[in-house]
This record gives C-alpha cells, structure tokens and sequence, in this order.
C-alpha cells in the first residue's frame, strides 16, 4: 500500500509542475519498435491545427518498411457537403528514429497538403500512440500551431488503463483540454477494412 501512496504522490507532484512547452523539449518515445507501431490505428482524440483536414472516422494505415501511410475519414466541403476523403503521406527518417518528416496530400485538390513533422511521443504498440506535431514555432520556442492525434488499435477507443498515460502525454505536450472527441459513426467503414484498399 505504501508504494502506491509513494507513486500517487509522485504522480501528483508531476502534475503540479509546469511542462516546458518548448518544441525542442519534447520527449518522444524511446527505443521506437517501427515493426510493432506500423498498421492499423483508429484517431479517437484529436488537437486540431489550422486549415481543412479529415474530421471524423479517421483511420489510418502505417507501412514504415515503405516509409508510407493512407488515412481515410469524414470531411465537410464547401459549408455541407459530407464525404469520406483519402489522404496519402510518405516519411523520411530524421536522425531520431522517434521522429519523421512527413510530406501528405489529399486525393482531391481541396484537401490540406504539407511537409509536417509526425514525433510518435508514446506508444505501447497494441493499444494506443500519441501523434505530435508542430506546423509554426513561436520566437520563444514554443508552437504556434500544432496538431496532434490520439490513437487506438481499437475502434472503441482507449482502454480505461490507457487514459491516465495518454492524459499524462497530453499535459506534457501543453495540448490538455484542447483535444477533440474523434467518432467512428461507420461513415467510411465500407472502405476502412481493408489497409490494402486505403
């Protein structure tokens, strides 16, 4: 019991404390497994950034033996109308193997394009990862304009002993309450079940 009240504590104070909310200062994942993180994860929390990007009934599909990925998901265009849109990337290795440099495009021309940083900031590889990444750094060096995602391998969303990490996470990414509920409503699901199809 009393190792609990030690880790409560501890837990606790860390909270307490101020995150540096410098870019330069973030922690990403160590020892990053690439084998393991690569497939199929589901957004089911999302910190958006500027411009037009998929909304909802996000999933995407990692292949980083080919250094790539699809993502599909819910838009709006044009103030009302509604569509399942496809996005490509490709990733290039930067000298932390945690950190990539991803260039994506939408299939169709109205999508955001751009050449952004992806840092997988945590994972446990079966359940869930966190996704940063900033867009604009400030002259103080903190971010501007960032976006982030929450990950599940689950359509469901996280597991109940995944919420206090990625809350965790969260808070050490100075994004806590600024994410998003993502739904997975079926909106895409006829085109989602295959990672060959996306």
């Amino acid at each position: 019991m009393l190792w609990f009240v030690v880790a409560l504590c501890f837990v606790a104070d860390s909270w307490a404390q101020e995150p540096d909310c410098r870019v330069a200062n973030i922690q990403v994942m160590q020892n990053l497994d690439r084998s393991r993180y690569e497939g199929l994860w589901y957004a089911v929390g999302k910190k958006d950034p500027e411009g037009l990007f998929l909304l909802d009934n996000i999933v995407a599909y990692l292949n980083l033996t080919s250094m790539s990925a699809k993502a599909k998901g819910r838009v709006i265009i044009l103030n009302n109308w509604e569509m399942c849109a496809d996005m490509t990337a490709t990733f290039e290795d930067t000298e932390n193997p945690s950190k990539f440099k991803m260039k994506y495009w939408g299939a169709a021309s109205y999508l955001q394009t751009g050449y952004d940083d992806h840092w997988v900031i945590d994972t446990d590889y079966d359940n869930y990862a966190v996704h940063y990444s900033c867009r604009v750094l400030e002259d103080d060096g903190t971010c501007r304009d960032s976006y982030s995602f929450i990950f599940s391998r689950h359509s469901f969303g996280l597991r109940p002993e995944d919420v206090a990490i990625v809350t965790m996470r969260k808070t050490e990414l100075c994004l806590l309450g600024k994410y998003r509920r993502v739904t997975h409503t079926g909106f895409c699901d006829a085109e989602q079940t295959d990672p060959n199809q996306m």
